[in-house]
C-alpha cells in the first residue's frame, strides 16, 4: 500500500509565514518527503534558497529568537521540536503577533524577514533543524534578536528551561532583550 500526502500550505497569525506539508509517499520501506521541489514552490511564490544548514539540538534546549533580513524555510529532519515565531517588523499588520508550531518531519515553516525563529527540541533523541536560506549568512548581517524566555511573548515551552545551564540555552539567546526592549533598542 501506497499513501500520498501531497504538498499544501497554510496561512498563520503572522502575515507572511507559511505552515507546509511537503509532499511525501510512504510504502512499506517508509516515507519519501520532497524537501524542496523548485514548481511547487514558485508556484506558491515560496523559495529559492543560497544556503542550508542543520543544527543537531539535544532535547530540552532552546535556540533563538533571531529575526535576520531574509527569508528562512525551516523544517525538523529527524526528532522533533516546536517552533516558535514573533513578527517583529514594525510596519507589519501582524506586528508583535507569536505563532507556534509543533515540527515533526514533513512540516515546514515559511519565515518572512525581520520575523524572529527560534525553537525547542522535544523528544527523547536530539532534533535535527534546518534551515534554508534566501541570502548567504554573513557576520554582522543585519536583523533582530530577543529572549525566547520573555514572558509577555507567551511561549509556553513544553520542556523546563536551566537558564544556567549552557546546554539547555546559551547566554546570548537567555541575556538578549525582552521583545518591547529590543524595539526600543530598534
Amino acid at each position: 500500500m501506497v499513501d500520498i500526502v501531497d504538498f499544501s500550505t497554510t496561512s498563520s497569525d503572522i502575515d507572511g509565514l507559511t505552515i507546509i506539508t511537503m509532499k511525501q509517499v510512504t510504502d512499506d520501506r517508509g516515507t519519501v518527503r520532497e524537501f524542496y521541489r523548485e514548481s511547487a514552490f514558485a508556484g506558491n511564490g515560496l523559495g529559492p534558497w543560497k544556503q542550508v544548514n542543520v543544527t543537531e539540538t539535544r532535547p530540552g534546549a532552546v535556540r533563538g529568537m533571531h529575526g535576520e533580513t531574509m527569508t528562512k524555510l525551516v523544517a525538523v529532519v529527524t526528532g522533533e521540536a516546536l517552533g516558535a515565531w514573533v513578527d517583529a517588523r514594525p510596519a507589519s499588520p501582524t506586528h508583535g503577533a507569536v505563532q507556534t508550531v509543533p515540527l515533526v518531519p514533513g512540516t515546514q515553516v515559511l519565515v518572512p524577514p525581520g520575523v524572529c525563529n527560534g525553537f525547542q527540541a522535544l523528544g527523547t533523541v536530539p532534533a535535527q533543524y534546518m534551515y534554508c536560506f534566501d541570502q548567504e549568512w554573513v557576520p554582522g548581517m543585519a536583523g533582530v534578536v530577543c529572549t525566547p524566555l520573555d514572558p509577555a511573548l507567551g511561549i509556553d515551552w513544553p520542556m523546563p528551561i536551566d537558564v544556567d545551564d549552557p546546554s539547555i540555552i546559551s547566554a546570548k539567546d537567555r541575556d538578549a532583550p525582552r521583545f518591547a526592549d529590543m524595539e526600543a533598542l530598534s
